[in-house]
């Protein structure tokens, strides 16, 4: 079983979308986030500095990364990158819950696993143009397709829904 970590891409799909926040704000879920996309025992008022939120961010992909091992699947880097990420945003729990664990486990063909994640486009009951935006590029991702280039650790082309 190869041990897999998540790639600088993988970081960047998660740093693109998730953006950076310094001080703590309410997502659109209403949980109080701060760096990018972090939500554990942040306070309201909260500032941290840009190292910090790279600590978190490492911390909070570290545990999905050990998951998506212990399952030992035959993923491609982009596939793994693609999972980190959505899991990353969605929760370890809805993962886990979820049609598109369950099809992976039986060895869907990837455009099945792929049209699921597309599927998870809802914040509080609303549709969102930034969770769709965002699910069609980690589907896109988990297909291989390169819709991106990344540099310095941001992505530095026109995303573009293919799903």
């Amino acid at each position: 079983m190869k041990q897999m970590t998540t790639s600088k891409l993988g970081r960047s799909l998660i740093k693109h979308f998730e953006g950076l926040r310094l001080d703590a704000y309410r997502c659109a879920a209403g949980r109080l986030t701060i760096g990018w996309g972090h939500t554990a025992g942040v306070r309201p008022g909260q500032h941290i500095t840009v190292a910090e939120a790279e600590r978190l961010l490492t911390a909070d992909i570290a545990p999905i990364e050990r998951l998506l091992n212990v399952l030992d699947l035959d993923l491609s880097q982009e596939q793994f990158d693609a999972l980190v990420s959505w899991i990353f945003n969605l929760g370890r729990a809805n993962f886990e819950h979820s049609t598109l664990l369950r099809r992976l486990m039986e060895g869907a063909p990837k455009e099945e696993v792929a049209a699921q994640m597309v599927r998870w486009t809802y914040a509080d009951g609303r549709q969102l143009r930034g969770l769709m935006e965002r699910r069609a590029v980690e589907a896109n991702t988990f297909l291989g397709r390169e819709l991106y280039v990344v540099e310095d650790d941001r992505i530095r082309a026109k995303i573009v829904n293919t799903i």
